[in-house]
């Protein structure tokens, strides 16, 4: 065995486990110890925005309060950079950053919903935000995981909007291709965030609002004591356009929201080198459906004339998590030991009455889920050449899916009655997912790096299944300003748990919710070959650039929809896909002046479903996909993104956009959506009105600039229900103040 030999590195352990509301009990505990603390400080140091650069004219003041403070700082820098370099490496992922101070430049700062955000990465198209999440990585369903701190965050259930709120990330980074044998289930793409860890005591107070009757104030406070540091944010936010409008015209019909959010971080040192972290998290969103005007009812229910401007159908979503993690750093070991519980629930209520008119179905919706569990990572410099990394995780989940659904019956003819009747579908079920991993970093030449790895999982769901997945990847910097990778990686990706419960489709022989293709094979895990090359180059100072191309091939490939009024999305399999593509980027930065732009070419192809058959309702076009490739729902040929931004003392302009061909349409998808752009544009300027010198700062955006109408989804192709329109232009005003 080579020798050990010491490294600068930092790593992690195991944390005791709590429940979720001793650690927000513990949390409000240090935030009003904080406030009777700083009662009696001064309020003397400055603190600057985010995006904000330091002025070189004035005098740099050293408090000596300052210091301990700067100490826990630095310790808890060199943990992160430990737990990113060392424990959970990204070795030859494709990866793109967006930190802090990119954050702020986007024309809504941070006020940019995270699914936007994301938009700006390379191979993102966007979708409406009933596919959960709205946007996919290279043409992919929702196989999409998070990361908080290396962390990873537990699937919900099909929500409606972003769980995740915006303004608590330092960090961002997507990260897909051929990834480490540490990064298992969803795999077409990693948004890895790392929370703000520097906290001056203070925070800020945001009030944001404009069209559509949009209100949002968010609050945001941070701090340290002794060892430990603390940061909270909350946000509300109301607004008559929640959901992607159902109509081209300016003002949707019926799609107002109320959202809450909550984030708490904490941790505190354990001597010099260890680290316990505890994060909480909240989501609660009320959403209207929005309705499409002049729809005509099938006649087998109510009135022959129906407004359907007027249905009222409604969904709450609920997303709540906490987490404990003890990060650990001795010389050469690294450790992370965390456990995690979440609750997510999804509750569609439909418009009984205008519902059985226009579609002959009412259905009630109800999914919940609650999970919790471990999950362990470490790594061992066994010497300047290789670098040993093992882990595992675990978590169970019980869901409960019920489907309370108001139908007609038939009569002897074949014909709708006119006497609803209510049929309860109801499935509870316990399954868990194990998994495990260990690979070898190996350094063979100074410029010259192999990763190897095998990770295997099991999965206990409606289904039992398991696989051993190899990964592979070798990355090469022949010079300086230079990098090279490429690899291949075995993929194993369990269904959702809550989309993926079977329906009891004998439950509705004879009614007007038969099923026209009675098959309902069960759902199963996604299986698949990715192959990833890539260069990234540094041309001139301050200005990179990077080629990635890929090819994936998969058997049981995961697809899924909105089939039915209600608005949840159900998952099936297609038995064979494949999807191939190409990205460019590149990224300039000079002094107060930011520019960056993606472009993506892709093409993702699918055929013959082979489970949750009766989803697709057309026995004819069932039959057309069980012998043809076809585009998958969520494909898109052409995809891109750019923006820039450039800071001029307290003034800051910026300019961003995104440009799709269209995503699918029509019977088997073999159409697509017309082609768009969105171009969104902001300018913010910060003053120092106060005796405190904390900044005031105002900012103007509008999104949609040009007010281009533009067509999302028809609601015509594969797992769609209604059309979606993207927005219209939207002007919106912001006052922030720091204290």
């Amino acid at each position: 065995m080579p020798a050990r030999t010491p490294s600068s590195a930092t790593r992690e352990t195991r944390p005791p486990r709590s429940s979720p509301g001793s650690r927000l009990g513990l949390l409000s505990l240090i935030l009003l110890l904080h406030a009777a603390h700083a009662s009696n400080e001064s309020s003397a140091d400055a603190t600057a925005p985010a995006s904000e650069p330091s002025d070189p004219q004035l005098p740099q003041i050293v408090v000596r309060g300052d210091r301990p403070r700067n100490e826990l700082q630095e310790k808890n820098q060199e943990l992160d950079d430990s737990r990113d370099k060392n424990l959970l490496p990204k070795a030859g992922a494709t990866t793109y950053a967006i930190d802090q101070a990119a954050l702020q430049a986007l024309p809504q700062g941070k006020n940019t919903p995270l699914d936007k955000v994301v938009l700006q990465t390379p191979g993102v198209s966007y979708d409406s935000a009933i596919s959960n999440p709205d946007f996919h990585v290279r043409n992919e369903y929702a196989n999409v995981q998070y990361r908080i701190n290396g962390i990873q965050l537990p699937d919900g259930v099909s929500a409606l909007g972003s769980v995740l709120e915006t303004g608590f990330i330092g960090n961002l980074t997507l990260l897909d291709g051929t990834l480490p044998a540490q990064y298992g289930l969803r795999t077409a793409g990693v948004i890895d965030i790392t929370t703000k860890t520097t906290f001056d005591p203070g925070g800020n107070f945001d009030l944001y609002g404009g069209s559509w009757g949009t209100v949002s104030p968010s609050i945001e406070y941070g701090g340290n004591e002794g060892q430990t540091q603390y940061y909270l944010t909350g946000r509300y936010l109301q607004s008559n356009q929640g959901l992607e409008n159902a109509t081209p015209m300016e003002n949707p019909i019926h799609d107002r929201t109320m959202q809450e959010k909550f984030f708490g971080y904490g941790s505190t040192m354990l001597g010099d080198s260890d680290r316990l972290t505890y994060i909480a998290g909240a989501f609660v969103g009320h959403f209207q459906i929005p309705n499409v005007e002049d729809q005509v009812p099938l006649g087998d229910f109510g009135p022959a004339t129906l407004s359907s401007a007027l249905l009222n159908e409604n969904e709450t979503d609920r997303f709540f998590f906490g987490l404990v993690a003890l990060q650990t750093h001795d010389d050469n070991i690294d450790t992370q030991f965390s456990v995690f519980a979440r609750y997510a629930s999804v509750d569609f209520l439909p418009d009984e009455f205008g519902d059985l008119a226009f579609n002959d179905v009412a259905s009630n919706v109800t999914r919940k889920s609650i999970l919790s569990g471990l999950q362990f990572d470490a790594s061992d410099r066994l010497s300047d050449a290789h670098t040993l990394r093992a882990g595992l995780g675990f978590s169970i989940e019980q869901t409960k899916v019920d489907n309370l659904s108001t139908v007609l019956p038939l009569g002897a003819d074949g014909n709708p009655l006119p006497t609803p009747v209510s049929l309860n579908d109801f499935t509870s079920k316990v399954g868990w997912n194990l998994g495990g991993y260990v690979q070898d970093e190996w350094r063979m030449l100074p410029d010259l790096t192999l990763n190897t790895g095998v990770r295997f999982d099991q999965m206990n769901q409606f289904v039992s299944a398991n696989q051993f997945s190899p990964r592979i990847v070798l990355v090469y910097k022949p010079v300086a300003d230079t990098s090279l990778h490429a690899g291949v990686s075995r993929y194993f990706t369990p269904p959702m748990q809550a989309q993926a419960t079977p329906t009891n489709i004998a439950l509705f022989q004879n009614t007007t919710q038969e099923q026209a293709i009675p098959l309902n094979d069960p759902v199963r895990p996604e299986r698949a070959t990715y192959f990833d090359v890539g260069v990234d180059q540094r041309l001139l100072p301050g200005l990179t650039a990077g080629l990635d191309v890929y090819y994936k091939q998969s058997t049981d490939t995961l697809d899924d929809g909105q089939f039915g009024q209600a608005v949840v999305l159900t998952q099936f399999n297609y038995a064979r896909g494949f999807s191939q593509g190409a990205e460019f980027k590149v990224n300039y930065t000079l002094g107060g002046f930011r520019a960056y732009a993606n472009v993506s070419g892709e093409e993702t192809k699918v055929k013959d479903v082979v489970s949750n058959q009766y989803l697709i309702g057309d026995p004819v076009e069932l039959a057309y996909l069980a012998t043809n490739y076809t585009y998958a729902s969520d494909a898109q040929t052409v995809t891109a993104s750019a923006g820039t931004s450039y800071r001029w003392h307290s003034l800051l302009a910026s300019l961003d956009g995104i440009y799709g061909s269209g995503l699918r349409a029509g019977f088997a998808n073999e159409q697509h959506s017309p082609g768009y752009t969105q171009l969104n544009a902001a300018v913010s300027q910060y003053f120092h009105p106060w005796q405190s010198q904390k900044p005031l700062t105002l900012r103007l955006s509008a999104i949609n600039l040009l007010d281009r109408s533009y067509l999302l989804r028809s609601g015509d192709g594969i797992g769609e229900f209604a059309p979606q329109y993207g927005p219209r232009r939207g002007v919106f005003a912001e006052i922030n103040q720091q204290f």
